[in-house]
């Protein structure tokens, strides 16, 4: 091949990957992982459900379209999505540097903490130092898991690793540990299935969740946030908020309020602009 044919299927190649091959049709193509609750899980009758699913759903109403949507492995599913199988996912995917150099990312929907779950008639704890010589459960492996065996000397608390956080959940229910330590929502999921639990000390970890759209797919992904931004403005990510993890969201956090311009700020495909955040003109 000569050298500036090879050069224009390179050229080619490069604008193709840069640019989105469609705008969103009637029907919004999107995934999620079907195990992740309480976000998505299964039905008794096949179907998903769950707080990224009605959210999905509510943004496909919101601009006026269907959604097809596929439960599929996490593993799977950013590899799909570079391959034109979906439009983008709505996933919980956290925002983080190595992510946004190869995924273009929505606004944050909600704040990816980590939360302490304790038994319900246990003390108030309003910081990690309150931990100290507690005994704290957590699912083995996980980025909870790190963070507490990182910081074990710093806080003088003792970890016991579980197989899964349900069991890890079922040491506090038993007596066998003060606390368990999981993502925010996962912890608000345990404490709505179980009385015998509370909600504790949230850490704050600074990042955020998000969709994610292929690179160079401004276009939509402006569209969805857009359609994200009404959802927060109109209350109806409060009330999946209160239906999925029963927590009422406090003002100003990520889950209620709009950000400016599009995209995650700080972050590589983030787009400053000064648009009002508004339900008007979505459809």
């Amino acid at each position: 091949m000569k050298p500036s044919i090879r050069a224009g299927f390179v050229g080619l190649a490069t604008l193709l990957a840069c640019t989105p091959a469609y705008s969103l049709g009637d029907t919004i193509k999107t995934a999620i992982d079907a195990t992740f609750a309480p976000h998505a899980m299964p039905t008794l009758d096949g179907k998903i459900e769950g707080f990224n699913v009605d959210m999905a759903n509510l943004i496909g109403e919101r601009l006026g379209k269907k959604v097809d949507l596929t439960g599929a492995q996490f593993s799977g599913l950013i590899p799909a999505l570079q391959a034109g199988t979906y439009d983008f996912l709505v996933a919980p995917v956290t925002v983080n540097k190595e992510r946004a150099a190869n995924l273009l990312f929505t606004e944050g929907f909600m704040d990816t903490n980590f939360g302490f779950v304790v038994p319900a008639n246990a003390p108030e704890y309003k910081t990690l130092e309150d931990f100290k010589g507690k005994t704290i459960a957590v699912n083995k492996g996980s980025a909870y898991d790190s963070f507490l065996r990182e910081k074990e000397k710093e806080f003088g608390w003792k970890v016991e690793s579980y197989g899964t956080n349900t069991d890890a959940v079922a040491a506090v229910i038993a007596g066998r540990a003060d606390a368990n330590l999981a993502g925010n929502t996962a912890a608000a999921w345990a404490v709505k299935k179980n009385p015998r639990l509370k909600l504790s000390f949230e850490y704050e970890t600074g990042l955020v969740w998000a969709l994610s759209f292929r690179k160079g797919d401004e276009t939509n992904r402006d569209l969805v946030d857009r359609a994200m931004e009404c959802l927060k403005l109109d209350g109806s990510m409060a009330k999946l908020s209160v239906k999925w993890f029963g927590v009422t969201p406090e003002a100003g956090t990520t889950i209620v309020t709009p950000t400016k311009g599009f995209g995650t700020p700080g972050f590589d495909g983030y787009k400053d602009d000064d648009h009002k955040a508004s339900c008007d003109n979505l459809k």
